[in-house]
């Protein structure tokens, strides 16, 4: 059975401070945000009713709007509030949510600076955003033709929407040649992350991982860092170049929606699902779902 399409579902939506329907979480078609990317949004995920560093996001949130040369008029507080009120009313344990905020219709040119500027936020349940059994044995990753873009060319610590135009564009090209997802390499030709998450290689016992100076330094990225440094990994961030893909012995993805997922093909190249990354993932599972308490304590 397909899909309900994301503008017909049943519930409600927080929109600019008051609870709408979510089919009349609406926006005109000259919105500045739809044509000129003037728009930031996080990823979130609930688990057992609680958002997992809910704080962090909406400080990145208000930062990424920083960037793009606008303030979001809602303080952390009160979108923090709106959005446990919102898994209430939704009646979601777990799940997933999106805030977003643009600027709005008042002018459509490039230069908007006087918009109002919206924040949103929706939720819903969203299982494993890679299908279970291929995330088990591994994903298969394609090399993305589309490279992340020189820090000079864009603000590259946001998560800002325009950003992602790349990602979506690789990502389907990879699932179009049967791929899970694709690996994109920076604008120097150094490995850089994937569409939609962070990537971790192991070698020898060590784990190494990007230097995130040109893409974004992810929330779940710094969260499996630090579980990985309490089991005592040495983690190393560095360049990483893509003729030394063949000798790493595993691959592992990290974000919000993908969690810790296992990579067994990086086009020519083949990983094992090993230790390290299963006692990652399941640190991390432990972790989000507040199920040991030591890791609780990590976060």
């Amino acid at each position: 059975m397909a899909a309900v399409p994301f503008d017909q579902r049943d519930g409600v939506i927080w929109y600019d401070g008051v609870f709408v329907p979510w089919s009349e979480a609406k926006l005109h078609v000259l919105t500045h945000g739809l044509h000129y990317a003037s728009s930031v949004f996080e990823g979130e995920r609930a688990y057992g009713g609680r958002i997992f560093k809910s704080e962090e996001h909406t400080e990145r949130l208000h930062a990424s709007a920083d960037m793009l040369g606008f303030r979001i008029p809602f303080d952390s507080a009160t979108i923090n509030a709106a959005k446990e009120e919102l898994l209430r009313r939704m009646n979601l344990v777990d799940a997933y949510l999106r805030p977003v905020a643009w600027r709005g219709s008042e002018m459509m040119g490039v230069s908007a600076q006087h918009n109002t500027i919206h924040l949103a936020i929706a939720a819903w349940e969203w299982p494993s955003y890679f299908k279970p059994e291929e995330k088990l044995k591994g994903i298969r990753l394609d090399m993305a033709k589309y490279r992340r873009p020189d820090p000079a060319t864009a603000p590259y610590k946001s998560k800002a929407a325009g950003l992602y135009m790349i990602c979506t564009l690789s990502k389907h090209e990879a699932e179009n040649k049967g791929y899970a997802d694709a690996l994109m390499l920076d604008w120097r030709g150094q490995v850089a992350e994937a569409t939609g998450a962070n990537v971790f290689f192991v070698q020898d016992g060590r784990i190494h991982t990007p230097k995130p100076d040109c893409f974004l330094d992810g929330i779940t990225r710094r969260t499996v860092i630090g579980l990985a440094r309490a089991r005592g990994f040495e983690v190393i961030e560095r360049v990483i170049l893509p003729e030394e893909l063949g000798g790493f012995e595993q691959c592992f993805l990290t974000g919000t929606a993908a969690e810790v997922t296992p990579v067994s093909e990086i086009g020519p190249y083949s990983f094992t699902v090993g230790d390290i990354t299963t006692t990652l993932l399941r640190d991390y599972d432990a972790l989000v779902r507040g199920q040991a308490d030591q890791l609780n304590a990590a976060e």
